[in-house]
């Protein structure tokens, strides 16, 4: 009696006929008689291999410990692969990744495996991958899950880290206070700078006004200078003798005893001499 397997898209299955061979079949319906025919079957879909932790040595001789997951699946095309060259190529993928890891972890210190994660699940991929493909196994992705030092590795990893942060907090307070500083004394530069242009804006305005002051000054005097040398045009010497009579009357009035006439006086009582004579002429003629 036949038995008939129906198989999925993603699964595939390698029948053999009194042992050989016979090719890849699915997906759909696959015969298989009991006696002539076995059949092994292939799920093609990504599969999630766990690897489990293992100590591995760095390159510094630091033990440390690492679990990881590998990514594969088998390719269609080289389906037949998986079960004519290997016997369990789930098994041989999860040995092959322990050893490729111990290799891999073995070329780099302790202080590159903690901080190049993704260097290290790039190279383990592609070696896997490498390997693999003679299986029809394609390794897609390969992600380190945890890393683990010994004990004493992580005190130490801590106490530098604790050193590292302190070291980063008093460099950000001394720029921060380099900073203020900076902007402290920028503000008084421009404070400053400010000051000076007020001063001697105020200085260029009081200057100004004192310069259009003395020329308003200067203006007026002028002006009045031009009024009096237009009036003492018209002055006769008479007006200007009698002027000084007047003059004269209120220094007598003084308290001084000595009085300086200038030469121009002389001058002056001229025309009041000469009226004097002529008046004493014509009493002469007269008489």
């Amino acid at each position: 009696m036949a038995i008939i397997n129906f198989l999925k898209n993603y699964e595939r299955m390698a029948r053999f006929k009194w042992g050989n061979f016979q090719g890849m079949r699915g997906p759909g319906p696959v015969w298989l008689i009991p006696i002539m025919h076995a059949g092994s079957r292939i799920d093609l879909r990504t599969e999630v291999m766990d690897i489990p932790r293992q100590r591995n040595i760095t390159k510094d001789n630091a033990p440390i410990d690492i679990d990881f997951l590998v990514y594969m699946r088998v390719v269609a095309e080289y389906a037949d692969r998986a079960v004519l060259e290997v016997e369990n190529y789930r098994l041989a993928v999860v040995g092959l990744a322990t050893t490729t890891l111990r290799a891999v972890v073995g070329d780099i210190d302790l202080d590159d495996v903690l901080s190049q994660r993704e260097r290290i699940n790039t190279v383990l991929r592609e070696r896997l991958d490498a390997e693999t493909e003679r299986w029809g196994i394609k390794v897609t992705n390969v992600e380190i899950r945890e890393i683990e030092p010994p004990r004493d590795i992580q005190d130490a990893m801590n106490r530098q880290m604790s050193a590292e942060r302190i070291r980063r907090a008093v460099v950000r307070e001394a720029e921060g206070t380099r900073e203020a500083a900076v902007t402290v004394a920028e503000g008084e530069k421009q404070a400053a700078i400010l000051t000076a242009e007020g001063q001697r804006q105020a200085e260029i305005l009081t200057a100004e006004g004192d310069q259009q002051a003395a020329i308003l000054r200067a203006d007026g005097f002028a002006n009045a200078l031009d009024r009096i040398y237009g009036i003492a045009q018209n002055v006769d010497p008479n007006t200007m003798s009698l002027q000084y009579f007047e003059t004269l009357k209120e220094i007598g009035n003084g308290a001084s005893t000595k009085f300086i006439f200038p030469m121009e006086f002389t001058n002056l009582l001229k025309p009041f001499t000469n009226i004097a004579q002529s008046g004493k002429g014509t009493d002469g003629s007269g008489d």
